[in-house]
């Protein structure tokens, strides 16, 4: 294949002329983190940060949980930390701070070359640091990652780079920080909205409820799976439920042939709420039911929730059994086995509190489903926003678009 002008063919593939191929051991230095005992350990705030591993920066955020008086190995701010050992070898994220490090970290330290460019460039391909070990704990060596090979353009354009992929990241920082404070006060608004009690008695209007007393409650059919089909009316199974939503996702649904008398109760309309029953995520995979997800049947170890009668609002109702309230029920209910599930009356005995007028269970449910839409305006925009930074590293950290002009050579490291 005929190169594009001003690009050549390296053992990584095609990168612009005047990029170098090296490797990480050309300009990095390698700290190693070590054990901290736990009695120099506590979660109050005492002594320094603590960072032990992947499950102290979920999402890409570092969380300030551990703590040591007598810290060991130190990182930097704007060092590379990388998971060495366990499950999540391999996984990188950018020290915002000191930190005490634990032995399954490693932090990588840059001399000459722009930090959050390599950052990005390692970032991009996580399996870059798959991990080689051959025993029951997967992990890396030094070896293994001072010998990885990398693309690198000059200092100028690696700052470039990185400072234009910097801004998408404080923008999805932004934007996720909006999101989790929109949250917070939603749930603010449920507990303020949906309490009836004042100096700890009943307001008038308002009524204590079992979800079966005001609900039609109704679990699937055990349709045979000899007679699934690929076309026809889908099947809700619980694989099909994803916490607040539905998933018609064509690798996990099936279809029955037809619509026939003996399975007609089992047809789910627009409103239902619908709630899977057993499950790692049971209690919290629930969703309500939407005209594009018609036409469908009900499977079992599905529960679908129906209002009784004309006086209860199931928009009212699914702000109850689609919330935190709902999902610790389950949680204080579900068996502990290796399937966990939750039965019909458990969800028949769900405690809800309603107002006996219908039209302020409808302005209670309006309030919070304006809400809801706004959270759901804000997810997209992030995951667009998510999109967008994949193409531009995608771009950017191949050599793709340029930023720099190939002739200018300047600039200075992070």
């Amino acid at each position: 294949m005929e190169l594009k002008p001003g690009y050549k063919q390296t053992e990584v593939g095609v990168i612009p002329e005047d990029w170098e191929v090296n490797k990480l051991e050309k300009d990095i230095s390698l700290i190693s983190g070590h054990h901290v005992l736990a009695r120099y350990c506590n979660s109050n705030g005492e002594g320094l940060p603590y960072i032990t591993g992947p499950a102290d920066f979920p999402n890409g955020v570092i969380q300030h949980s551990k703590f040591t008086i007598k810290p060991t190995t130190m990182c930097r701010a704007n060092d590379i930390l990388l998971t060495v050992k366990g499950s999540g070898a391999g996984t990188l994220i950018l020290s915002d701070t000191q930190y005490c490090i634990s032995r399954q970290l490693m932090a990588i330290r840059t001399s000459n070359w722009n930090t959050r460019f390599i950052y990005y460039l390692l970032k991009q391909d996580e399996s870059l640091f798959g991990s080689t070990a051959t025993g029951l704990i997967p992990g890396l060596s030094r070896g293994d990652i001072l010998n990885k090979t990398i693309i690198t353009p000059s200092l100028a354009e690696q700052a470039a780079i990185a400072n234009a992929l910097s801004d998408v990241d404080a923008l999805i920082q932004s934007l996720t920080r909006l999101i989790a404070k929109k949250r917070q006060i939603k749930q603010g608004a449920m507990q303020t909205l949906l309490n009836p009690y004042e100096n700890g008695r009943l307001k008038a209007g308002w009524v204590v409820k079992k979800l079966g007393e005001i609900t039609d409650l109704l679990t699937g059919f055990p349709f045979s799976s000899l007679g699934y089909t690929n076309e026809g009316i889908r099947l809700l199974r619980g694989s099909n439920i994803k916490r607040g939503q539905t998933d018609w996702n064509d690798e996990i649904t099936k279809c029955w042939p037809s619509m026939t008398s003996d399975i007609r109760r089992y047809e789910l309309l627009k409103g239902d709420i619908v709630v899977a029953m057993d499950g790692s995520l049971v209690g919290r995979s629930f969703a309500q039911l939407k005209q594009s997800d018609l036409p469908a049947l009900l499977l079992q170890r599905v529960a679908r929730i129906r209002s009784k009668s004309e006086s209860f609002d199931i928009n009212y109702i699914k702000e109850w059994v689609c919330s935190e309230i709902f999902t610790k029920h389950c949680d204080s209910l579900k068996t502990v086995t290796a399937i966990p599930h939750i039965s019909p009356a458990n969800i028949y005995n769900f405690v809800l509190n309603v107002p006996e007028q219908k039209e302020e269970q409808t302005r209670i449910a309006t309030i919070l489903s304006d809400m809801d839409a706004e959270i759901a305006a804000l997810e997209t925009k992030l995951a667009k926003y998510r999109q967008i930074k994949q193409g531009m590293m995608q771009n950017l950290l191949t050599g793709r678009i340029r930023l720099v002009k190939p002739e200018s050579k300047t600039g200075a490291a992070a």
